[in-house]
């Protein structure tokens, strides 16, 4: 298991746990970050990642990148 942040780009990633605070598993959650949902790094851009989850791109920062484990 590892950080999001450190997933391969292009690598189809299965989302094994959510880490953080309440209000942030609840933000990551309503983005479509959900344990046992599929995640994908489209490109990263000065530190932060595009993700491609749930059929939509979302631009997520290192910080909350290290919170989702793959």
């Amino acid at each position: 298991m590892i950080p999001l942040s450190m997933a391969d780009v292009g690598q189809p990633q299965i989302i094994k746990k959510i880490g953080g605070s309440p209000e942030v598993k609840q933000h990551l959650e309503t983005l479509g970050f959900n344990v046992g949902g599929e995640v994908c790094i489209v490109s990263t851009l000065a530190g932060n990642l595009i993700v491609k989850v749930k059929e939509s791109r979302v631009a997520v920062d290192k910080a909350l990148a290290r919170k989702i484990m793959v």
